[in-house]
C-alpha cells in the first residue's frame, strides 16, 4: 500500500526558460529533503533529472523527468521540464499531471516567449500558477518582479522575499515585520493578505474589523485564490546555494493545493448514446481514472508509460481498459519514478504519478479507466504543430526497416515529432518544432537505434487546382495483333469550393452520360484514371484538389473496349481538360508569431515583405518586447530560425503553424512547371 494519502500529495511542474535553473532547483530540493547526499551539476551531466547520454551531450534538458521528495509530511512530485522553445510540447504535455505549474525565472534570462505561452495555457486550462525567481544573489530582482507583475498581472505577489543581499529569504505571509532587499516586509504582507481575503467575504469582514488575520485562517482562502487565478504566489530562491529552497518546500506543503483541492481536469464518459461530463473527486475508493502524459524508452526497461492517477486506487493486479478498448490491460508492475531510476510499488492513490513498462497497447494521451460501460475521455492539451522539416534518406543498406521501427518509437514518445511520406515530392520528411529539436532526434536515431541518415531541405509540397471550366477529350486506340484496346471519353472539369470548415474536397466524380455511350462497367475505370492524375498532378507533378469531373459522353467497342483502355482515356482526357481550365499551383502559408525587442520591428517588417509575407498585427509586451503576427509562404521561412537569429543578434524567437494554401505568383508557378518532367505512359 502507498505510504501516503491523497491529501499528503503535492504535484508541481517546473517550467520556464532554458538556463533559469529548473534542473538545479530540483537537485536542491532533493538535497534539502535528504533524497540525495550532494547536488549534481547540469554541466557535468550528474543531475537526477538530466540522466540520458543525449541530455549530457547537449548540456540541457530534452525531455521531462519526474522526481519526488518527502517534506513536512507531504509527498511532493516534481516534474522538471525542458526550457527551450524547440521542446515546448514536452513541457506542455506535463500540465495535465499536476495541480500547480511553477514558472522558474531569473534576472539574467527574464521572461521569454516560452514563459508567456505556458502561463497563458495554464490560465486557459484553469491550472493554478506560481512563480519562482531564482538566482536572487545577483541581478535585478526588483526589476524582474516589476516585469512579472506588468506581464502577468498585479496578482503576482511575493510570499517570501530576499534579504541580506540574496543570502537569505524572509517569509511575508506568516510574518509582517522585518526588512528585505525589496523593502519593508509589512507592505508586502498587507498586499498579500488584501488579495487573499477578497475571495472570502466573511474573512474580509473579520479582517476589516480586526485589522489582521491569523496565518492559519488564510490557508484555505489562499488555495481558493490560487485555484481562481486571483493569486499567483511569487517565491525567491538561489538554487545553487540552497537559499530559500527549504522555505519554498514549506510553502508547497502548506499552501499549494493537493489533488483533492485542485481544479479537476475535465473528463467525459462516452457511451453509444453520446457523452456526458463526469466530476472527479480524487476518491481512492472510486472508479479508476488515469492519464498517460509521457511515453519514454529506457535502454534497460524498455517502453515506459507515465500515468497520473486522477481517481480510484490503481494496483498491479487490476486490468483497466485504455480509451475505448474493450479488452483490459494487464499492468504487471507499478513503478515509482525517481529520474531514470524506478522502484516497485503495490498501488497508487489519486494524485500519484507512476509508470508501467513494456505495454505496447498504451500510448501518449490515453486514458486508463475501470468504467463498467462506455469509456473515459480526458480533454487533450493543444500541442504546437511541428512545421520545421528535413528530408531524410538512409545511408546504409537495409536501413529502411530499422528506420521505420525507430521512427515509430520516437513518434510514440514525442507527439510533436512526426515522419511524413510526402506523395507530392516523393520525400520522407521529419518535422519538429525547430532545428535543435530535429538535431536531437537525429542524434538519438544514430546513438540509440544505430541508423544514420542524410538530410536536406525538403521540397515545397505544392498542390494543383483549377480556376475555370473546360472540356477534355481523348480517344485511346491500340492494335497490336489479336484483340485491341479502345476507349473514348468526353468529360468536363470545374472547380468546387472547400467545405465550410476550410477542408479540401479532393475529387467530385459525376456520371452525366446517357444512352449507353459509355457502359456503366467502364465508369469506375475512367474514375480510376482521373484519380491517378489527382495524385500525380497534371501540370507540375503535385496532388490536385477541389475539382469536379463530369463524364458526359464517349464511345466503346463491343470487342476491343477494356478497363485499361478507359483508364488511359479518362486520364488523358482529364489532363487535356485541366490544361485548358486555368490551372494554378497552391503553396502552403504559415502563421508566424515573432517575438523581438521593439527596436527590431522595422527590420522584421522589411524582411517579411521580401519573403512575400504579410504583417497581420503587433502586440506590445512588457520589457520592451513586441510580438509580430505575420503570414508567409512556407518556402520562404523554412530556415527562418537562423535568419532571425542573425537579424536580432539572438534576441528574437518565433513560433510557426500551418495556416492555409494560396495561389503562387505566376513567376514561381512558371519555374515549377518548367522543372516538371512528366513520366511518359506506355501505351
Amino acid at each position: 500500500m502507498p505510504t501516503h494519502s491523497t491529501d499528503q500529495i503535492r504535484n508541481i511542474a517546473l517550467v520556464g526558460p532554458s538556463g533559469g535553473g529548473k534542473t538545479t532547483l530540483a537537485e536542491a530540493m532533493l538535497v534539502a529533503t535528504g533524497g540525495i547526499g550532494r547536488a549534481g551539476k547540469v554541466e557535468d551531466g550528474s543531475t537526477v533529472s538530466d540522466s540520458s547520454d543525449l541530455e549530457k551531450s547537449f548540456g540541457h534538458s530534452l525531455t521531462s523527468a519526474v522526481v519526488h521528495v518527502s517534506h513536512d509530511g507531504c509527498h511532493i512530485n516534481i516534474i522538471d521540464t525542458p526550457g527551450r522553445g524547440d521542446f515546448l510540447g514536452v513541457a506542455m504535455s506535463t500540465l495535465p499531471a499536476v495541480e500547480t505549474m511553477v514558472l522558474v525565472v531569473d534576472p539574467d534570462t527574464g521572461i521569454d516567449p516560452v514563459s508567456r505561452r505556458l502561463m497563458k495555457l495554464a490560465a486557459e486550462r484553469n491550472l493554478p500558477r506560481a512563480i519562482l525567481i531564482n538566482k536572487i544573489d545577483h541581478g535585478d530582482v526588483v526589476g524582474l518582479l516589476s516585469e512579472l507583475q506588468e506581464t502577468f498581472g498585479s496578482e503576482c505577489l511575493p510570499i517570501n522575499l530576499p534579504t541580506e543581499g540574496g543570502s537569505a529569504v524572509i517569509r511575508c505571509l506568516q510574518q509582517s515585520e522585518g526588512d528585505s532587499d525589496l523593502g519593508d516586509v509589512a507592505d508586502f504582507h498587507t498586499a498579500l493578505v488584501d488579495q487573499i481575503v477578497e475571495t472570502d467575504e466573511a474573512l474580509m469582514e473579520q479582517y476589516l474589523e480586526a485589522g489582521s488575520v491569523e496565518p492559519e485562517a488564510l490557508l484555505d482562502p489562499f488555495k481558493s485564490a490560487m485555484r481562481d487565478g486571483h493569486l499567483i504566489p511569487v517565491g525567491f530562491v538561489s538554487a545553487t546555494n540552497g537559499v530559500g529552497v527549504k522555505k519554498f518546500l514549506d510553502q508547497i506543503a502548506w499552501l499549494f493545493p493537493n489533488p483533492a483541492q485542485g481544479n479537476f481536469r475535465p473528463i467525459e464518459k462516452v457511451t453509444d448514446e453520446g457523452s456526458e461530463p463526469v466530476e472527479l473527486t480524487a476518491d481512492p475508493s472510486g472508479t479508476v481514472v488515469g492519464h498517460i502524459f509521457k511515453v519514454a524508452s529506457d535502454p534497460f526497461v524498455g517502453k515506459l508509460c507515465y500515468i497520473r492517477v486522477h481517481n480510484g486506487t490503481l494496483s498491479s493486479s487490476q486490468q483497466p481498459r485504455a480509451d475505448d478498448s474493450r479488452k483490459g490491460i494487464r499492468l504487471g508492475h507499478l513503478l515509482s519514478p525517481q529520474g531514470s531510476q524506478t522502484s516497485e510499488i503495490d498501488s497508487a492513490v489519486p494524485g500519484d504519478i507512476v509508470c508501467v513498462a513494456k505495454i505496447d497497447d498504451l500510448k501518449y494521451d490515453s486514458t486508463l479507466h475501470t468504467l463498467a460501460e462506455g469509456h473515459a475521455r480526458m480533454s487533450s492539451i493543444p500541442l504546437p504543430k511541428p512545421m520545421y522539416g528535413l528530408a531524410i534518406e538512409t545511408t546504409s543498406k537495409g536501413g529502411e526497416s530499422k528506420l521505420g521501427e525507430a521512427m515509430a518509437r520516437m513518434m510514440a514518445e514525442d507527439p510533436t515529432f512526426v515522419l511524413e511520406r510526402v506523395a507530392a515530392t516523393g520525400e520522407q520528411v521529419i518535422r519538429g518544432l525547430g532545428e535543435l529539436h530535429l538535431r536531437a532526434k537525429l542524434q538519438l536515431l544514430k546513438d540509440q537505434y544505430g541508423v544514420e541518415v542524410a538530410t536536406h531541405q525538403p521540397k515545397v509540397a505544392y498542390k494543383e487546382t483549377i480556376q475555370g471550366q473546360a472540356e477534355g477529350h481523348h480517344r485511346h486506340k491500340k492494335q497490336s495483333g489479336g484483340s485491341g484496346q479502345f476507349g473514348e471519353v468526353y468529360l468536363r472539369v470545374e472547380p468546387v469550393a472547400e467545405t465550410e470548415e476550410g477542408l479540401s474536397r479532393g475529387l467530385l466524380f459525376v456520371d452525366d452520360t446517357f444512352g449507353g455511350s459509355v457502359p456503366k462497367q467502364f465508369l469506375p475505370a475512367i474514375e480510376k484514371g482521373v484519380r491517378q492524375v489527382m495524385v500525380d498532378g497534371a501540370i507540375a507533378g503535385y496532388p490536385m484538389q477541389n475539382i469536379k469531373v463530369s463524364v458526359y459522353d464517349g464511345k466503346h467497342h463491343s470487342v476491343d473496349s477494356k478497363e485499361i483502355a478507359f483508364i488511359t482515356a479518362g486520364k488523358r482526357a482529364f489532363i487535356n481538360a485541366v490544361q485548358k481550365a486555368r490551372p494554378v499551383l497552391l503553396e502552403p502559408f504559415v502563421k508566424l508569431e515573432i517575438t523581438v525587442p521593439q527596436d527590431y520591428i522595422g527590420d522584421i517588417s522589411s524582411d517579411m515583405s521580401g519573403r512575400r509575407g504579410r504583417i497581420q498585427g503587433t502586440d506590445v509586451l512588457a520589457g520592451n518586447q513586441v510580438v509580430v503576427h505575420a503570414e508567409a509562404p512556407l518556402s520562404e521561412v523554412m530556415i527562418y530560425a537562423n535568419q532571425l537569429k542573425s537579424m536580432t543578434g539572438g534576441a528574437g524567437s518565433y513560433s510557426m503553424e500551418y495556416s492555409h494554401d494560396e495561389q503562387t505568383p505566376p513567376n514561381v508557378q512558371a519555374d515549377v512547371v518548367a522543372a516538371f518532367k512528366p513520366r511518359d505512359d506506355d501505351d
